[in-house]
């Protein structure tokens, strides 16, 4: 249950994910204890949360950003946003090399040749970097929508890599499901 500060034992996305995921009671009274957030604030936060038109997570949230913008700074908060936004699972986020770099250490990674990625297919691909422990099995991943290639849903079993896919001439995000994703480095 111990949570580092130091971002050579948690990264700020680990730190900001923590608080993100924390119970609504427990948001509350870490609001209180370890922010600077005026009480009348929080009081009105917490009469919020029991009301129907309440947001989720919008504690969960605030708690975060404060935290985090305490320990990490402005720069580690805007990292931990922006993986955060990246590794939503479907999410419609342009990806861009700030924010695929951003993701490195984070997620799993590979890196490939560029002639060893170009024109393959993506069923290839998944099971080459070990996404996938078989072509059966991303093909099925396929077809119920569970594959995506820089958050976008892979339609077809017969897709391939073009250069156009690769952010920035050297990165690719390849997703199975809503949690099992993978950082590409292409050389």
């Amino acid at each position: 249950g111990a949570i580092w500060l130091s971002t050579s034992r948690l990264s700020p996305y680990k730190f900001y994910q923590y608080f993100l995921n924390v119970d609504d009671a427990d948001a509350i009274r870490l609001l209180k204890m370890l922010t600077f957030v005026p009480l009348a604030e929080i009081l009105e936060y917490e009469r919020h949360m029991s009301q129907p038109s309440y947001i989720v997570n919008t504690v969960q949230r605030r708690l975060a950003e404060e935290v985090t913008r305490f320990v990490h700074g402005v720069q580690g908060l805007e990292e931990a946003k922006a993986a955060t936004s990246v590794l939503k699972p479907g999410a419609d986020t342009d990806l861009d090399v700030t924010a695929l770099t951003a993701l490195e250490g984070i997620v799993p990674s590979a890196t490939l040749p560029m002639q060893q990625v170009l024109g393959i297919s993506l069923v290839q691909l998944a099971v080459d970097v070990g996404l996938q422990p078989s072509k059966g099995a991303t093909k099925r991943l396929i077809q119920g929508g569970g594959l995506r290639l820089n958050n976008i849903k892979v339609l077809s079993d017969e897709a391939t890599v073009s250069m156009a896919d690769i952010v920035d001439g050297r990165l690719l995000l390849l997703a199975a499901g809503k949690k099992n994703k993978l950082l590409i480095s292409v050389t």
